[in-house]
């Protein structure tokens, strides 16, 4: 889709048009003709339009279609973004569509950020997964493929989207990601993808399954070994700032590839969406794709560990004790339990290798967590509350949102075991707070981390104006406001 910005008038009579307005006592005459303006003042009349948030009135000469589309008085940016979504349902079959901004408002918001962030709702909102469709017709695609924004009072800067157009980039790319069949998508191919990244500028790191196991990562290896796909470790460097002092941010992504539970086998109600239990490592490769196209003046590091969870002859075992990177032994209660595992080993890796001292990790890790808050929150837990607030107020921004939970001594004490340092799960109640106190185990004290439990929201049965059904990439928005690319 395109998007041509900086129009004093529309290009075309042709087009169908889109007045955004924050009132009723919209103008926009350089945009529509007489007749056409006093028929949607008539249309808006009739139909209660008042200029708030999505409100519609619209009418059609023959030739024409115009529409009329509520602003709101003071949107956010957010707003701007989720009113993009809406309105991508309006004119997606429609080839060219112009919107005009009405400025005779008490908006406070440029016609650039207007134009910018309505742009940036309709790119995610129009995201679609057809790879694999091979009998649907040209009829059955949405035909939308041009968009310009019009402003007759204040110049619309193309630059200003330069930006969010590389986050919708990401948020597509993780989507992608997550829509893969896991036939498709294994260890070994996801890690080939990533390493395809490097013409950005990104240095990457690919470990295949010998120097993992030379580094002592027990943990992983645990998880993949019932499994045909051998496992690979990616490690991901953007140097934004190679002369800074300060501290480098890392992101570590759970990359379950496939989740079959191991021994400890789901149900096979739903297995088929465990296709999507790497999206942790797909939201942090998406994010580090997003830093490199907005160039951002920062440090960060990522490190994904791609696994298949698989059974077998050679699969663990309840019982099994095996030996972290750290160090650190765990009696392994339950296969399905196994992201933590990952996590875990990538986690001292990080700190151990690279020197990463602010620590931010993002996996689809508890079925607790997404009982908990289902599809609206993703569950956050950290050891500083310095971070721990700002990512809750760019969760705020971003509207991918996040609920604070605790990591305590209580908690932590019941992955004791009594054979080995620890044991990879709890008992079932506070199942979410017990994964994030084995993560905790593996983070050493001097450092700040968060981590990110995104299952429930890693997925839309529904549909959603900023995610349509399927993979929302859930997180993208939310690291990349956190390490402002927007």
């Amino acid at each position: 889709m395109e998007f041509i910005f900086n129009q004093t008038k529309s290009t075309s009579k042709n087009l169908t048009k889109v007045i955004l307005a924050s009132s009723a006592s919209f103008e926009c005459d350089n945009f529509c003709d007489h007749e056409t303006l006093k028929a949607l003042k008539s249309a808006a009349k009739n139909s209660s339009f008042d200029g708030s948030l999505a409100s519609t009135a619209s009418v059609c000469d023959g030739k024409t279609h115009t529409i009329l589309f509520g602003a709101g008085q003071f949107p956010t940016q957010l707003d701007l973004q989720t009113l993009g979504g809406k309105l991508y349902k309006h004119i997606r079959n429609f080839q060219k569509v112009s919107i005009c901004i009405d400025l005779a408002t008490k908006n406070k918001l440029s016609a650039s950020t207007i134009a910018c962030h309505v742009a940036f709702g309709i790119e995610l909102a129009s995201y679609r997964f057809d790879k694999y469709f091979t009998t649907k017709k040209a009829e059955d695609f949405p035909k939308l493929e041009t968009v310009e924004f019009v402003s007759a009072k204040e110049k619309i800067s193309a630059k200003d989207y330069n930006n969010l157009r590389s986050v919708a980039n990401a948020v597509r790319y993780a989507r992608d990601l997550c829509n893969e069949p896991a036939n498709y998508l294994t260890p070994e191919v996801f890690a080939a993808d990533i390493k395809r990244l490097e013409y950005l500028g990104l240095k990457v790191k690919i470990l295949e399954e010998k120097e993992i196991r030379a580094q002592g990562m027990n943990m992983l290896l645990s998880v993949s070994q019932g499994s045909h796909n051998s496992p690979r470790v990616a490690v991901i460097r953007w140097q934004g700032a190679p002369k800074s002092s300060k501290p480098e941010l890392g992101l570590i992504g759970k990359g379950v590839t496939f989740d079959s539970g191991g021994i400890s086998l789901k149900p096979s109600n739903g297995m088929g969406d465990m296709k999507g239990d790497m999206t942790g490592a797909a939201v942090v490769v998406a994010t580090l794709k997003a830093a490199a196209l907005c160039k951002v003046k920062q440090n960060i590091t990522g490190i994904v560990g791609l696994v298949e969870n698989m059974p077998s002859g050679h699969a663990s075992r309840p019982g099994d004790i095996v030996s972290s990177m750290s160090g650190q032994t765990v009696e392994i209660i339950n296969t399905d339990a196994e992201g933590r595992l990952v996590l875990g080993d990538c986690l001292w890796y990080l700190q151990q290798k690279y020197k990463s001292q602010i620590l931010i990790d993002v996996a689809t890790l508890t079925g607790s967590t997404m009982r908990t808050f289902g599809f609206e929150y993703a569950g956050l837990f950290s050891n500083n509350d310095i971070l721990a607030n700002e990512l809750y107020a760019k969760s705020m921004e971003s509207g991918e949102k996040l609920w604070r939970l605790p990591v305590t001594k209580e908690y932590d004490k019941l992955i004791d075991s009594d054979i080995a340092d620890m044991k990879n799960c709890g008992p079932a109640n506070g199942g979410g707070i017990t994964a994030a106190c084995f993560l905790q185990r593996f983070v050493k004290p001097e450092n700040c981390w968060a981590h990110l439990d995104i299952a429930g929201v890693d997925r839309d049965d529904k549909g959603h104006p900023l995610t349509p059904k399927g993979a929302t990439g859930w997180g993208v928005r939310l690291l990349t406001k956190f390490i402002n690319c927007y």
